[in-house]
């Protein structure tokens, strides 16, 4: 489309037209029967995408952060002891919410753009008794990512229900919900799901909803209380109508038709197709002379990159030259390094052309902001990583 810039933060993304053109359908009754089977297949969808067959989905109107706030609402109660691995502006507001509901809330934090040691958030396990830990699987502020596998079976080690903050990595980091052993696993519509924002996507395996079963006090947030959505959620898989809050019938929609297209693409395909991309993208910053946010290959994640701005340049202006180039994308958000760096979204329906276009929007940024480097060295690293 003329005129049109490609938008390349980490979050919301570039949708798929078919995703749009749903979005865009006549809104129909959310008890409408051909409603009906969309909702449920979408639910049944989301066991596929999040690897959980023995989940239960919840599809709820709201954000990444209701999506937090439904599992923390129904897992926590007034005096319960919270762990959270923190790498960053994310793993502070969950601590913040978990606060909300009264649970008794431990950090174990790690210097901007590292992470926590599993020997450091084992250590923590071993000081107290607790009922929770949450980590993000990659923090927006950072692009730091977590290694959720030995972290989740380090929760299971010690009797400990590990809930994943994934909204900037479900669909496009690997994430094995059940094989893993997580217990709760949430992400928003606008990532790498690549649906319009609107949708807080959440999956509760077997011993989360046992936690929530044997709850001693009601849910203190309404909306969030899984007692109201659960059955709205069984009505819906069983094709049969529901009420507790109207659903946003068209952005379930769409999620149902990016769901297919994921699916149709194959789950390890996505996996492969996100870490190709990173590669070539980090590939293309190295060559630059840029460095990143986080310290070392093993912690960046493969849906985002967070370079650092080069000393001497005008961080207001670049990223205005990076829009004149066609390109959106995204400032600092960690407030302690705000304007240190800058950010990359590369996941959902992210193509080799799409990477192509953002590093030569970058290197016309550079250009444009004095700084000496070989032009051309950014998209001669991405090509010969996609080679």
């Amino acid at each position: 489309m003329k005129g049109r810039k490609l938008l390349m933060i980490p979050g919301p993304i570039e949708f798929e037209p078919a995703v749009l053109a749903a979005m865009g359908a006549p809104t129909t009754s959310h008890v409408a029967p051909d409603f009906i089977e969309v909702f449920g297949q979408a639910l049944e969808r989301m066991r596929e995408l999040f690897l959980a067959p023995d989940g239960q989905p919840f599809i709820v109107a709201g954000s990444g952060t209701l999506a937090m706030d439904l599992a923390g609402a129904n897992l926590v109660e007034a005096g319960d002891k919270a762990l959270v691995v923190n790498t960053g502006y994310f793993g502070d507001r969950y601590g913040d919410l978990l606060s909300r509901y009264g649970a008794d809330v431990t950090h174990v934090r790690a210097p901007i753009g590292q992470r926590p040691s599993l020997s450091e958030v084992e250590a923590a396990l071993k000081s107290d008794t607790y009922k929770l830990m949450t980590v993000t699987h990659v923090d927006t502020s950072t692009g730091v990512v977590t290694d959720v596998k030995a972290l989740a079976q380090l929760a299971r080690n010690y009797n400990v229900l590990i809930v994943v903050d994934g909204v900037c990595s479900i669909a496009g980091e690997e994430l094995r919900m059940t094989e893993w052993g997580i217990d709760v696993a949430l992400t928003a519509s606008q990532k790498a799901v690549g649906t319009p924002p609107g949708l807080a996507l959440v999956v509760a395996g077997p011993r989360a909803m046992e936690a929530f079963q044997a709850r001693t006090s009601p849910a203190a947030n309404y909306y969030a209380d899984w007692a109201n959505w659960l059955p709205i959620m069984k009505a819906y898989e069983s094709r049969t109508p529901g009420y507790f809050g109207t659903p946003a019938v068209n952005l379930v929609a769409a999620l149902n038709v990016s769901l297919g297209l994921i699916l149709k693409e194959g789950v390890e395909t996505g996996f492969e197709r996100h870490r190709m991309l990173s590669r070539a993208c980090r590939a293309g910053i190295q060559a630059l002379g840029l460095g990143q946010v986080p310290v070392s290959e093993e912690l960046a994640a493969v849906t985002m990159t967070a370079p650092r701005y080069p000393a001497g340049i005008d961080v207001p202006a670049f990223l205005g030259h990076v829009g004149a180039g066609g390109v959106i994308l995204a400032g600092g958000l960690h407030p302690e390094i705000k304007g240190e760096y800058f950010r990359i979204g590369h996941m959902g329906p992210v193509s080799r052309g799409d990477i192509l276009a953002t590093l030569g929007a970058i290197e016309m940024a550079l250009s444009s902001s004095g700084y000496e480097f070989d032009r051309g060295a950014g998209l001669a690293a991405a090509m010969a990583a996609f080679t």
